[in-house]
């Protein structure tokens, strides 16, 4: 895989009428322990005259309040970033603390997910980086991969009755487990590139875990994969709840809406045209100066 990539990353909602839209929130920034790699980044709202006022939210993640004025039949968000897959990401253990009392809340849980901790109970103990790797491998071998286009996450009590489901329901089922056996754990979403063969490169959101680790820091593991989280994962939010890290989210009139997701990730060409990556003083558009 070449080092550096563009990554371009749209979002369209149509509505069947003009509707008014609440406060959208926008979590599609990556971290700042990421900051080294990304050599640029922009976000595009349309209607232009939306208002994009950017804040951190209570996980210290880069969000988008978006408020639109007017009525609207359509609403787009694009992100372009140059993306350094060679350079090393910061580590988070000198840095980040799991501070944030979420971290460690637990939900009830039944049978399944019951069981399921106890035969890891032992091992948890150890808070050992390898017995959380090895927790990893478990879920992922347990489960069957399951693409899931429908918004939500399910409980983790029902992941392991199907044994299936999404990057977000696996992730969510070992935050789940880590934290009843004592870990600190969250919750992440962000972007997963990976080599094609058929296109050279794939770019998708995708849905990791996160733990504490003594010594080490905060540890992603990917579910999907059953592998430790490499620098082809940019993070983009973390939090105590997946619903808490969703790319967009917010309110809007009762109509029907569809929506359509494109993403796409190429190769750096020196020299090349990325006027994504350079236009400076549109309506709703926030460069990398101001993010980063």
């Amino acid at each position: 895989m070449n080092s550096r990539v563009i990554l371009r990353h749209h979002t369209r909602y149509q509505y069947d009428r003009p509707v008014f839209l609440g406060r959208q929130t926008v979590r599609l920034c990556p971290v700042s322990r990421v900051e080294p790699i990304i050599r640029n980044y922009a976000l595009d709202v349309s209607p232009d005259n939306a208002d994009v006022l950017w804040r951190q939210d209570a996980y210290g993640n880069r969000v988008a309040e978006i408020r639109v004025p007017e009525r609207v039949t359509a609403f787009d968000v694009s992100v372009s970033m140059d993306v350094d897959l060679g350079s090393r990401q910061d580590a988070a253990g000198g840095v980040e603390m799991p501070l944030c009392a979420a971290y460690r809340d637990v939900d009830a849980v039944g049978t399944q997910v019951s069981r399921f901790v106890e035969a890891w109970r032992v091992a948890g103990e150890q808070r050992a980086p390898s017995v959380v790797a090895d927790l990893n491998r478990a879920v992922a071998e347990r489960l069957t991969y399951q693409r899931r286009l429908e918004p939500g996450v399910w409980a983790p009590e029902e992941t392991l009755r199907r044994e299936s489901g999404s990057c977000r329901d696996s992730a969510w089922l070992l935050v789940t487990v880590l934290r009843h056996l004592g870990f600190s754990a969250r919750f992440v979403s962000g972007y997963l590139i990976q080599p094609d063969d058929a296109e050279g490169l794939s770019c998708d959101l995708h849905a990791w875990a996160e733990a504490w680790i003594p010594e080490s820091g905060w540890v992603g593991f990917d579910t999907t994969s059953g592998l430790t989280v490499a620098q082809h994962h940019i993070p983009l939010a973390v939090a105590g709840r997946p619903e808490e890290a969703a790319p967009i989210s917010g309110m809007l009139d009762r109509c029907r809406a569809t929506f359509d997701v494109t993403m796409r990730a190429e190769p750096f060409l020196s020299g090349s045209d990325t006027p994504e990556l350079v236009m400076i003083g549109q309506p709703g558009v926030m460069r990398s100066y101001e993010a980063l």
